[in-house]
């Protein structure tokens, strides 16, 4: 799983607009406290721009995936927590589940007394077909576990895997759930548009146009009806203008990157205009290139660790939403915690540019008239890239470079197209750049995605898979290979706790901040969001959990 980014070239622009008061462009403006049949109406919006009518649930690329109205009709087998990886699953189209011995088997059984949306029962058949599905389109697969027979036995299926797949059972138990007898009929369902949506959801389509979607909530769904009656959905043009409708109320829920949050927008309205930025087990970091440069030296990552200054980049780089990483693991806290190895549960990076001086001074390094110079009397010098435009990581570099100047390296802060960055990052053409890592149900997802070997590649050559820092360790390949192939919890922490010691000690990556599953809401009409002294589901409306939330809501007294 990526994190969604939102990004605006004109940031600045937010504040000026809000104080004059300025328009949006959304077909609800005004409207969020009309009455629909469930009681009231929820206003969500997201800066996607005019979208193209699609409603396929397997396509990120689809109108459904970019406002996150996908959720409230598809529903999966069970509902993942990413801010709470350690918890459970909670049970939702599968009444149960159940693996082998040796994770090559997945049972599950169809929840009796579900509909389909056009009435027709929700049976075991739906989630073979389901399954079998992505399985025969690739396309459709987005987490590409390796299915290799799916069957229908009574009530359950059974799944079948060459390989064990623990580490997969959250893509699994996320899949969407489409019904077999509207889908079997579509020859390419890797293109459908799925105009007509068929899902068991409490929520079906009722309008669409390219800025904005409107969903009504249907009768027999099978949990208790939402409070909510009506879904408004906009996609507002950019940035500026979702926050001038957060701003005025007009929106109730968003995610948008916002400065100065407490100006444009809580403080406008402190009791009920709120934000909260959980993070899940995915982070961003300063990817560095092992393979060549000055980062090829195992001594130079490590000083340079030492000098980030992480409450920084979080508070002005981040604006103060996205919490610093702290353990020098990269497993984000509270929600890693359960995972840290023993030597790393107390384990906290702070800045330490004396010990990062030490460090440089033991292996070789030299320092004359303020400048840093490596072992063979070469100048250090590093370039760091990340696109033109996205603000908050060209904050982040600068930050960084003023930390690194402390040790006397030359810096540069350099910037390239979004098509020019991907490529270079993907071929090992940088020094460094601040990029995001995936993120999962446990931290193995981040480690595969930073340390995987298998994905290893020489520069010049693409590896978009993972390990674009092209590090090279037989060790970090062995414990992701364990720990996928693991069968009990004493062999997958004793894998997970090799990762930790390759993080912490060669520093592959240099982890600064967590990928923030938050959003701005209101309280004013809705009440019953999560929150960090309830944080049943993060509140982002375009992940898999907004339809949980939407679930949790009451009417505001």
């Amino acid at each position: 799983m990526t994190p969604a980014r939102i990004r605006s070239s004109a940031l600045l622009a937010i504040s000026a607009m809000l104080l004059v008061g300025a328009c949006t462009s959304s077909p609800n403006a005004g409207r969020g406290t009309a009455k629909g049949p469930g009681g009231g109406v929820l206003t969500i919006g997201m800066p996607s721009g005019p979208q193209s009518e699609n409603h396929n649930p397997f396509l990120n690329t689809s109108a459904g995936a970019a406002l996150g109205y996908r959720h409230m009709m598809y529903e999966p087998l069970a509902m993942v927590n990413p801010i709470r990886p350690a918890e459970k699953p909670k049970p939702w189209l599968a009444e149960k589940w159940e693996w082998s011995a040796n994770y090559k088997t997945l049972s599950l059984t169809a929840r009796p007394g579900v509909t389909w949306s056009d009435g027709k029962p929700f049976t075991a058949e739906d989630i073979a077909f389901s399954f079998d599905l992505v399985k025969r389109h690739p396309s459709l697969n987005g987490s590409a576990v390796p299915y290799d027979s799916v069957k229908v036995r009574g009530d359950s299926v059974v799944l079948g895997f060459k390989t064990p797949q623990f580490v997969n059972e959250a893509n699994i138990l996320s899949l969407f759930q489409v019904p077999k007898h509207v889908w079997q009929e579509i020859e390419d369902p890797a293109t459908w548009t799925n105009p007509k949506p068929v899902a068991t959801g409490p929520y079906t389509l009722n309008r669409f146009t390219p800025q904005g979607v409107t969903l009504k909530q249907r009768e027999g769904y099978w949990k208790e009806a939402p409070k909510v009656g009506e879904l408004r959905y906009t996609s507002y043009n950019d940035n500026t203008a979702a926050t001038t409708a957060l701003a005025n109320g007009t929106l109730q829920w968003s995610f948008v990157s916002l400065p100065n949050i407490d100006k444009v927008y809580t403080s406008r309205d402190p009791a009920h205009h709120k934000a909260w930025f959980p993070s899940g087990l995915g982070i961003h970091g300063l990817w560095i290139n092992t393979e060549r440069g000055p980062f090829k030296d195992r001594a130079l990552r490590r000083a340079v660790n030492l000098v980030v200054d992480r409450q920084l980049i979080h508070q002005q780089g981040q604006y103060g939403l996205a919490p610093a990483v702290e353990s020098p693991t990269g497993i984000m806290l509270p929600a890693g915690e359960p995972f840290l190895a023993p030597q790393y549960k107390d384990a906290r990076l702070k800045v330490d540019v004396p010990a990062a001086q030490r460090i440089l001074k033991e292996a070789g390094y030299s320092l004359r008239d303020g400048a840093l110079y490596d072992p063979s009397g070469e100048r250090v010098e590093i370039t760091l890239t990340d696109p033109a435009g996205w603000a908050d990581y060209l904050a982040d570099l600068d930050i960084i470079k003023a930390g690194v100047e402390k040790l006397g390296i030359k810096a540069a802060v350099r910037t390239q197209t979004v098509e020019a960055w991907t490529e270079a990052f993907n071929n090992g053409e940088f020094d460094g750049t601040m990029h995001w890592t995936n993120g999962g149900s446990t931290p193995y997802d981040m480690y595969k995605n930073i340390l995987d070997q298998e994905q290893l590649q020489a520069t010049g050559k693409p590896a978009a898979g993972g390990n674009q820092g092209r590090f090279t360790s037989a060790a970090a390949g062995q414990a992701i290979t364990a720990y996928a192939s693991a069968t009990n919890d004493e062999a997958r922490a004793e894998a997970l706790g090799t990762l930790q010691k390759i993080m912490v000690e060669e520093v592959p990556m240099i982890p600064t901040h967590a990928n923030a599953l938050g959003a701005e809401y209101s309280t004013k009409q809705w009440t019953g969001w999560p929150d960090e002294t309830n944080p049943y589901a993060p509140p982002q409306p375009t992940q898999a959990n907004s339809l949980d939330v939407v679930l949790h809501l009451r009417a505001a007294s």
